[in-house]
């Protein structure tokens, strides 16, 4: 990868794609207002599925995720060599939108969206652990915390050297866009899936 216009263009498309807020969108044309002032106040799945709305909430996961996908797919029709990149984008770009102040959602289904995108045996694992982890303790954030930092792992056994370097970075930025539901989850006070508070 050289920083070249192209390469840099193809991440700033990444990114603007990735920025789309569709929990945002999505939950303002149903008419149930901004999304931020419910819940956790997190534009992402989890949240809007606090509205009691089931449709928005899948729609609202499969956007997100689709976005991910999309900026990587649409990459490697272009140059493969900078999935890796654009799948980072893309997810900064849900984490940090530009038109919402730089303050996004959480980025999980954006970043499992972009890690089938780029390896599916990867993403494969990543849904299944969430999934298994979901199931068991019904912790959103706990499943995605721990299905994202197996990532680089399962990435290391199954996929390349810069899936896993971006399944890392992805990883580390996830974690970091929870650490507020770290420490919830610490005290005991993380609200579970299904509560709408």
């Amino acid at each position: 990868m050289d920083l070249s216009v192209t390469s840099i263009g193809l991440c700033l498309a990444g990114y603007i794609l990735g920025s789309i807020p569709f929990g945002l969108v999505i939950t303002r044309l149903a008419g149930l207002g901004d999304i931020r002032n419910i819940g956790s106040g997190n534009i992402g799945a989890t949240n809007v599925l606090r509205t009691g709305n089931k449709f928005l909430a899948a729609l609202t996961l499969i956007l997100d995720s689709g976005k991910g996908a999309a900026a990587v797919l649409a990459t490697a029709a272009y140059d493969p060599a900078m999935t890796a990149p654009v799948a980072v984008a893309s997810v900064l770009g849900h984490l940090f939108p530009v038109w919402l102040g730089f303050h996004g959602g959480k980025g999980v289904a954006t970043t499992l969206g972009a890690l089938l995108a780029l390896s599916w045996p990867v993403g494969v694992l990543c849904c299944g652990t969430w999934l298994l982890c979901t199931a068991l303790f019904r912790y959103s954030s706990l499943s995605a915390l721990v299905a994202l930092a197996l990532s680089p792992a399962y990435a290391y056994f199954l996929s390349t050297s810069p899936v896993m370097i971006a399944a890392a970075i992805l990883a580390a930025l996830v974690i970091f866009r929870h650490k507020e539901n770290i420490q919830r989850l610490l005290a005991g006070q993380e609200t579970k899936i299904g509560k709408k508070s």
